[in-house]
């Protein structure tokens, strides 16, 4: 399977939002709203109704959330560690490290979600909706924690309101209680979602910065080869340790290979730090996604 054609339509939506952004009257004002839409509302009804229509194996999936934690906990602390590390640590200027570390494992759930269907069919939705709900509070907390200075206490409030938790976690509930939503409202939910993938894909293209990424280069590198390299390594190597089948392993490696997130510059600049620096890990991220994703995809050929 090739698997940089099959993911290039998608990638092709996110460069018309970039061109859409810096070359029509569709400016970033516009986009802003537009990227307010796909997370508070098309997203989270996408992955309501994923999980709700899929009857989810928890004895099957206790595998896939015991590697995802373990992913996500290595991939943290290796971001984490990266001031230490011999040759790299005098190097590297503390504040940006605190802002751009959390580039080196957080995910762009817009690309994740417009991509699963064809790299795992819809069989790999629910699965995937499973990771963000159990990930999303690990990794936003990893996020905020080294720099927890101007913090502020907001972290626990933001994780309670964020619109993608609690529609995995409705979802969830739903889903173990045996809830089946009426069959006139599947067409209208079906659209939806298939609105939020084409949105949240040229959302994606128009939130891409070149921001000053001029300093800490030996940081920047770091973060990114982290980021495309050694998540989907990791994510490999769990795979191989909790023994997952075919399925699960296909959509843990894509969970590990998607660009970053693109709030990581917002979270950024609010709290005080270098959100230029961070916009610019993000822009270079979403391009190397098309390098890693077919790479960390090509992999499963060989398992």
């Amino acid at each position: 399977m090739n698997f940089f054609e099959l993911l290039l339509p998608d990638f092709s939506l996110i460069l018309c939002g970039y061109l859409l952004c810096r070359h029509s009257a569709l400016n970033r004002q516009v986009w802003d709203q537009v990227d307010r839409l796909v997370y508070y509302f098309l997203f989270p009804v996408l992955l309501f109704h994923s999980i709700i229509k899929h009857p989810l194996d928890w004895q099957a999936a206790r595998p896939l959330m015991g590697a995802g934690l373990c992913m996500a906990a290595a991939g943290i602390a290796l971001a984490y560690s990266l001031p230490r590390w011999p040759l790299l640590g005098n190097r590297i200027e503390r504040r940006l490290h605190a802002a751009g570390a959390q580039v080196a494992f957080r995910f762009n759930s817009f690309i994740a979600l417009a991509l699963i269907d064809r790299v795992a069919g819809p069989a790999g939705l629910p699965l995937l909706a499973l990771l963000i709900g159990l990930l999303v509070p690990v990794f936003n907390i990893g996020a905020v924690l080294p720099m927890a200075r101007h913090a502020g206490g907001r972290l626990s409030r933001e994780l309670a309101r964020n619109p993608l938790i609690l529609a995995t976690a409705s979802g969830l509930c739903a889903n173990l209680l045996g809830l089946q939503l009426p069959d006139g409202l599947t067409p209208t939910l079906t659209r939806i979602g298939q609105a939020s993938i084409a949105l949240g894909l040229l959302a994606a293209g128009a939130g891409m910065q070149l921001g000053a990424m001029r300093e800490g280069k030996a940081l920047s590198l770091a973060l990114l080869t982290l980021k495309h390299l050694g998540l989907p390594l990791l994510a490999l190597l769990m795979a191989l340790l909790w023994q997952l089948p075919e399925l699960p392993t296909r959509v843990l490696l894509m969970f590990a290979a998607v660009p970053t997130a693109t709030s990581c510059y917002v979270l950024a600049a609010r709290m005080g730090y270098n959100g230029a620096y961070v916009a610019g890990l993000v822009t270079v991220s979403t391009l190397l996604g098309m390098l890693s994703l077919p790479l960390a995809l090509g992999l499963l050929v060989h398992w």
